[in-house]
């Protein structure tokens, strides 16, 4: 067995692979390839007629395009040297992948939130699309480059102490690590934001099942008591025939994945309907259907959502992980990366071997609105997504080595903050070149309903 001392030696071994100062450089290869044309790439496998909406949620602003760009800046990590210090990544590590979400015990927890990218990789990577994502939300803000650059500093020095910190507890410990989001109020000074924190809070708790019954439900003419989803094109469409039969026939697949007693809970609801829905930015296109269930009775809601798990982004550029089904690996990463994940998640392979995985679509889940943050605001937040990015991958990777490769000064961090400040440039860059792309005639975009 490999002692403390050892792993530390081997952390310390890896800056000779990749320095702590290296990874703030940003030259973009002299083969890059066009991004425009990575995304068209992308969505070759999507539905064809939701692809406008993608391309015109990713050019309404430079953040919206790092949200849908995935794949873009993982091709860009990849031509870069690492240390060689793998975790389980999340992927897509960007601010507004970081949320409120309800524990199975019932308690508000803030952690990473979307996992469709996961895969094993060097830990910087998921520092670097964090910090790229902070200074690209920064200069949309409004932002002067030097409270960008405190934002980025704070995120990644977080996410340095919280792994030290870390490297010095035991197994258990580091496994029963959470953030009570409760426990954040009194770590933000201002009044007017800790009121507006509270808010966040209180909405995120709002967010259930029996909430989104009257949202995205009606009441069937002539039929009291019954409901249907509701027919809102192209963001929402009840489930065709064929889909609505393929979706009732996954569903015992997608139950055969869960423990024993949570399909003992979930043979307590009934089916009573499904439609297709259109979600997020760089998801647009992958097939999505949300699930009505009723338990006890029509006022008793569960909503399910069942989404296409695809290849990650970073596969491309990393040797193969453990799983060869694309929801296993999706609900796999997210149980190992997350404090506390779902009872619902599952996966299945669905119609024409397309791969599923399944989860609550409503469960007191929320998010920060990263585009409306004072500086003040946005470091405070940078610096509780370095915490929380920092716990998920002390449970995959070998803590005590990236603790030693981080070191006690703040070298990895100005780097980082580098990095991400000059990759904000790029982004800008690949932002004007998909609207260009839009203004020219080669890419359709088109949102009847902007995010």
């Amino acid at each position: 067995m490999t002692t403390p001392d050892e792993r530390a030696r081997q952390g310390r071994a890896a800056r000779k692979y990749a320095s702590r100062s290296s990874h703030g450089a940003w030259i973009p290869s002299a083969d890059r390839p066009d991004p425009v044309a990575v995304l068209e790439r992308q969505g070759a496998g999507r539905v064809q007629e939701l692809l406008p909406i993608r391309y015109a949620r990713m050019a309404a602003s430079p953040f919206s395009f790092l949200r849908g760009a995935a794949a873009v800046m993982a091709g860009d990590l990849a031509v870069q040297w690492h240390s060689g210090l793998m975790v389980q990544l999340c992927g897509d590590a960007h601010l507004l992948n970081f949320g409120l979400f309800a524990s199975p015990e019932r308690t508000l927890l803030f952690d990473l939130d979307d996992f469709d990218e996961t895969c094993p990789g060097p830990f910087e990577w998921d520092v670097k699309r964090l910090a790229a994502s902070i200074a690209v939300a920064a200069g949309g803000n409004g932002h002067p480059e030097g409270r960008a650059r405190e934002a980025c500093l704070a995120a990644v020095a977080a996410y340095r102490a919280s792994m030290r910190r870390l490297a010095g507890l035991g197994e258990l410990a580091v496994w029963y690590e959470r953030t009570d989001a409760q426990d954040l109020l009194p770590l933000i000074r201002s009044d007017r934001h800790r009121e507006r924190a509270a808010a966040t809070l209180d909405r995120a708790r709002r967010r259930t099942s029996l909430r989104a019954l009257g949202k995205l439900t009606e009441e069937v003419d002539g039929a009291p008591g019954v409901r249907r989803i509701i027919h809102d094109p192209p963001f929402l469409e009840p489930a065709r025939a064929p889909d609505l039969a393929a979706v009732r026939k996954i569903f015992g697949d997608y139950r055969s994945t869960l423990a024993e007693e949570r399909r003992l809970l979930l043979d307590r609801y009934h089916f009573v309907d499904a439609a297709r829905k259109v979600v997020g930015v760089g998801s647009v296109g992958t097939r999505c259907f949300i699930v009505l269930l009723a338990g006890r009775d029509a006022d008793d809601p569960l909503f399910l959502q069942i989404k296409e798990a695809v290849r990650s982004v970073l596969e491309e550029h990393l040797p193969a992980g453990p799983y060869a089904h694309p929801g296993h690996r999706v609900v796999a990463g997210q149980r190992l990366l997350q404090a506390a994940s779902d009872i619902f998640l599952g996966w299945m392979t669905g119609p024409q071997g397309r791969s599923y995985y399944w989860r609550q679509l409503r469960d007191m889940k929320g998010s920060a609105d990263v585009e409306a943050m004072s500086p003040s605001e946005l470091r405070s937040y940078a610096r509780l997504c370095g915490t929380a990015l920092a716990r998920a991958h002390a449970r995959s990777g070998d803590r005590v080595a990236i603790a030693a490769y981080l070191g006690g000064s703040d070298t990895f961090d100005r780097a980082i903050a580098d990095f991400a400040l000059r990759y904000a440039v790029q982004n800008a860059e690949d932002h004007a070149a998909l609207t260009e792309a839009i203004a020219s005639g080669v890419v359709h975009a088109e949102d009847p309903r902007p995010l």
